[in-house]
């Protein structure tokens, strides 16, 4: 499977975490953007964020474009 592949596979699990654990627990402002060290969230969106822009980066790549 393709790094790409790999990312979007992973990005959709987190997605789902996250659903569940919103569905279970409710997300206040505070837990999505800053989320105490060792909560569930911690570093969610970052990591999130990260792979999004890198999956932009590739199909910029694959089309021959740029951002």
């Amino acid at each position: 499977m393709s790094d790409k592949q790999e990312m979007i596979k992973k990005m959709i699990e987190m997605q789902k975490k996250f659903i569940a654990y919103e569905h279970q627990n409710g997300v206040s402002q505070q837990e999505y953007f800053a989320p105490a060290d060792g909560h569930e969230l911690s570093n969610y969106r970052q990591e999130y964020n990260d792979m999004a822009m890198k999956l932009v980066d590739i199909a910029h790549s694959e089309k021959g474009s740029h951002r």
